[in-house]
């Protein structure tokens, strides 16, 4: 990716902000007493997901971007990890599962030809 492009531009960032959007609107399923915990966790390893894909972008250096979109990759582990247990104690439906994994796959996906491209460079 060149620095010069738009991160609106992206099709990595408009994947995530899409990723935001369901995420924030499915998370008003799960039970208030999990508004603390759960969702805040997955609201909170997005936005900082966000962050680094933004440093990155902004990154002029191959070595630094890398290490943000290693940085952004670590976080969507994380929050792979949350869906599941979002899942497992059932505050969403399979269908809602299936749905949220789709769009973090897509993004995982762009990710990951991110990294390769600056990996040839």
């Amino acid at each position: 990716m060149k620095n010069n492009s738009s991160l609106e531009d992206l099709q990595l960032y408009q994947n995530y902000v899409q990723l935001m959007y369901y995420t924030y609107m499915i998370c008003k399923k799960f039970p208030l007493e999990e508004q603390a915990s759960l969702v805040s966790d997955l609201k909170i390893v997005l936005r900082e997901g966000l962050d680094e894909l933004i440093l990155a972008q902004k990154s002029f250096e191959r070595d630094e971007r890398l290490m943000h979109l290693n940085a952004l990759d670590g976080k969507l582990k994380v929050f792979k990890v949350l869906i599941r247990v979002s899942q497992k104690f059932r505050y969403i439906s399979s269908h809602n599962y299936g749905a949220w994994s789709r769009k973090v796959a897509g993004v995982t996906n762009l990710l990951g030809a991110w990294v390769k491209k600056c990996l040839k460079l």
